[in-house]
């Protein structure tokens, strides 16, 4: 009985190791796509959001990382003011 016990466990233990492997390569393979004008973004839930780290008022590429309607990871780069921006006159 602690044997059918033991393997079952392992068994669990494996198949959990398994799909949280499975769950990185997932989100590792989205490539952000370009935003463009009017492109339909169905957001449910934002992952992350990242730009270029800059002291000068330009435009920079930022990344949004979001969960849409349906539960599909998407990527979308686009272009924006820096945060410099902010602090000059």
């Amino acid at each position: 009985m602690k044997l059918r016990t033991l393997m079952l466990g392992g068994a669990l233990a494996l198949a959990a190791v398994s799909g949280l492997a499975q769950a990185a390569d997932q989100t590792a393979t989205v490539t952000p796509v370009p935003y463009h004008y009017g492109m339909p973004m169905n957001i449910a839930k934002v992952l992350a959001m990242n730009e270029a780290q800059t002291n000068d008022c330009k435009v920079i590429k930022a990344d949004i990382k979001f969960v849409d309607t349906a539960g599909k990871v998407e990527d979308v780069s686009y272009r924006k003011m820096s945060e410099a921006c902010d602090f000059q006159n």
